[in-house]
């Protein structure tokens, strides 16, 4: 090796030391980051019990288990064991707390709230919420149990902040399984759905955004995307490739004189996709990545689509993102919109990439602060796990952000127009349009034809944003 290689290798290695005073004052750091969380916790017992169990999923041990967990501290394993299974603290009052943290240090007015799914695969039938059901992780239907995450990403940073376990019919409606994993009496059956917009509606007022954003589990809900509406909020939600829509402005097919107008039919989205010319293609450049820029390729429409059999009595704007492969080949996004008529591709691109850093949140939760080494079965035991374990990695992101700008200007300033809570224009009647160039939407949409009956709230209007 080259002696400047070799002293280069030297000064990564004495950078890569950790002193013991910066050892010391991190732990320092640590006590003063769980004071607000303790508040909640009923006695001196407890409270000594979250912060050596929060220290341990901060630890450098290989299974951040409780009896690991237990070793690392010297402490009585039972005594840690009882505190995350079977104690009697409430997990929501520090979930609260990491709420308002999070939306005070990182909150903008158009950040993007992000919920996903993520499955933990599990042996056996004992443990709160396990079956067999698609497992992420697998690529596949395994035995596991599943979450669903609520993350939060602004310009300046990106953290988790709340989850709920989905619980089957099956395990909602099994009084013997309930029992012994201690389900609460007024837990009910709620699909994955139904859990997302709990947490919306208990955390969304604390956490400043104009997006919510989500894969094509939550996307392909035609109801949850209705919910969203109902609540003034605007989404960007993926959606499988085989989802149906019709082209809103493409022209009608000739009349024959008899019965019904006809209308354009319904195409899947890929298909519709695949027959585009190259030309339709718009090229962005998201963010700077690791390994350089993150660059995609776009393309828009406005579309009805048809989900679960029935046609959506609203316009939406389908998004379509793809970007190049190893291989060569193209990889394909999906996305359904009802943002206005008016909003920049890039916008579109920014909030379609959010998903990706809430995926990187959870691998360093999973990776740094155990979040998927607990061995617990019931549901307090889960939650309280999972509660410290988002504890754990927003102290772990708190640390990251003091060696980085955080001027949120340095990612582009905060733009008020993009809040959620702006008034919207009035809706009218969508008719379908001719010879649209699938690109950037246009300032003012042209229109002309026979008008579609749909929803006259719906708000895609034309307007300057």
């Amino acid at each position: 090796m080259e002696r400047r290689f070799e002293i280069r290798l030297e000064e990564l290695l004495n950078d890569a030391v950790v002193s013991e005073e910066t050892l010391r004052t991190t732990m320092a750091e640590l006590d003063v980051f769980l004071e607000p969380f303790l508040e909640s916790m009923g006695t001196a017992g407890q409270r000594s019990n979250m912060k050596q169990y929060v220290n341990g999923l901060l630890s450098d041990l290989d299974g951040k288990d409780i009896e690991s967990i237990a070793y690392l501290h010297d402490c009585d394993r039972q005594m840690l064991q009882k505190f995350i299974g079977q104690a009697e603290w409430d997990h929501k009052p520090p979930v609260t707390e990491l709420v308002r943290q999070v939306g005070t240090e990182l909150g903008q007015t158009d950040a993007v709230l992000v919920f996903d799914p993520s499955a933990f695969p599990k042996k056996g039938t004992e443990s709160v919420g396990v079956q067999r059901q698609w497992c992420g992780r697998l690529g596949k239907v395994d035995n596991c149990q599943v979450g669903i995450y609520l993350g939060y990403v602004s310009r300046m940073e990106h953290a988790l902040v709340d989850v709920r376990l989905y619980l089957s019919k099956q395990w909602a409606q099994s009084r013997r399984r309930r029992e012994k994993a201690g389900v609460p009496d007024e837990i009910r059956f709620r699909t994955r759905h139904e859990l997302a917009l709990e947490m919306l509606d208990e955390d969304g007022s604390s956490l400043p955004h104009a997006w919510i954003s989500g894969d094509d589990e939550m996307g392909r809900s035609s109801w949850f995307r209705g919910e969203l509406r109902s609540r003034g909020e605007t989404y960007l939600l993926a959606v499988p490739s085989n989802t149906l829509v019709r082209d809103l402005t493409a022209p009608d097919p000739a009349y024959g004189g008899r019965g019904r107008h006809p209308q354009a039919p319904f195409i899947r989205v890929d298909r519709w996709c695949a027959a585009l010319p190259g030309d339709a293609w718009q090229t962005i450049d998201v963010r700077d990545g690791e390994k350089g820029p993150i660059v995609v390729q776009a393309v828009w429409m406005l579309v009805q689509a048809r989900s679960e059999s029935q046609p959506s009595d609203v316009a939406e704007i389908l998004v379509v993102f793809r970007e190049r492969q190893g291989d060569g080949t193209w990889k394909h996004d999906y996305l359904l919109s009802n943002a206005e008529l008016v909003t920049p591709l890039a916008e579109f691109a920014r909030v379609f990439k959010s998903q990706h850093r809430i995926e990187e949140c959870l691998q360093r939760a999973k990776g740094e602060a155990g979040l998927d080494h607990y061995q617990v079965r019931t549901w307090k035991g889960w939650h309280h796990h999972q509660t410290l374990s988002l504890i754990a990695t927003w102290f772990l992101t708190r640390q990251t952000r003091r060696g980085k700008n955080t001027n949120p200007r340095a990612d582009g300033s905060t733009d008020t127009r993009h809040d959620r809570r702006a008034a919207q224009p009035s809706a009218e009647s969508l008719r379908p349009r001719t010879n649209s160039p699938h690109g950037e939407p246009a300032s003012e949409a042209k229109r002309g034809g026979e008008a579609l009956p749909l929803a006259p709230t719906q708000p895609l209007a034309t307007s300057t944003v």
